[in-house]
């Protein structure tokens, strides 16, 4: 992986495999907040969530986007509007997502950042969530959807390897 900031980077710390990736828009970070977590407008980046939207609150997140679509059981560790928002989905090894915003100059800075057990290949993963942060973008900026799945690995997958 190439460790800019739409491919991302990956660090190997001693707790384990950090993924991070960071994104940046022209607007204020509640605009960006909103595409975050806004029950109107996530469905059109990623998916769905049906539940408490609080710290310690759990319902059941779907990624409506994926090839086999399934709701999966997610929890609010930590939410802080419009700056910080932690999930941790109950998925084998659990899944924990950290979203950071800032707001540096005129610009909203997103940090996205995921851990994994050490010794983890997180390539894969990394694609999928570039692919998602990308549809982000779109969402956001009101740019153009990244192309499908398998045209999207065509065009960015050597960037990290695979193609």
């Amino acid at each position: 992986m190439t460790g800019d900031e739409r491919t991302g980077e990956v660090d190997e710390l001693a707790e384990g495999v950090r993924l991070r990736f960071r994104r940046r828009w022209p607007l204020p970070v509640a605009d960006v907040w909103a595409a975050l977590t806004g029950p109107d407008r996530l469905p059109r980046w990623i998916g769905t969530y049906d539940g408490v939207r609080e710290p310690g609150g759990a319902g059941t997140f779907t990624m409506t986007h994926e090839e086999q679509v399934v709701g999966e059981p997610l929890r609010v560790v930590a939410c802080a509007a419009p700056v910080r928002l932690v999930v941790e989905w109950d998925t084998e090894g659990g899944w924990r997502v950290d979203l950071d915003l800032d707001q540096e100059g005129d610009e909203a800075v997103l940090t996205f950042t995921q851990l994994f057990p050490p010794g983890t290949d997180v390539v894969d993963y990394a694609l999928g969530w570039h692919w998602y942060l990308d549809k982000l973008d779109a969402e956001v900026a009101g740019g153009p959807v990244p192309p499908a799945w398998e045209d999207f690995l065509a065009e960015v997958g050597p960037a990290y390897g695979r193609g």
